[in-house]
């Protein structure tokens, strides 16, 4: 009965270090360098800082009025 396939020789000299692989980047392309618009950037800081900007407003309006209101309802 042939065991074809079944049957390996490997012979290794040495211990196999995975430590060499695993040091390699996973990708072998060069990494091309992107510049960036400065203005592009200053546009999003400001984006993003005028939605937190409304939304501090508003949280104060909100408690700015339900303190009158409050204030009103112990008045009485």
């Amino acid at each position: 009965m042939n065991r074809k396939g079944l049957e390996a020789n490997l012979y290794l000299e040495e211990t196999p270090n995975p430590v060499e692989e695993a040091n390699k980047p996973l990708k072998t392309e060069k990494l091309e360098n992107k510049r960036v618009d400065i203005n592009v950037l200053k546009a999003r800081a400001k984006a993003i800082q005028d939605k937190q900007n409304i939304k501090n407003t508003i949280s104060i309006i909100f408690i700015l009025v339900s303190l009158g209101a409050v204030g009103i309802y112990f008045s009485i």
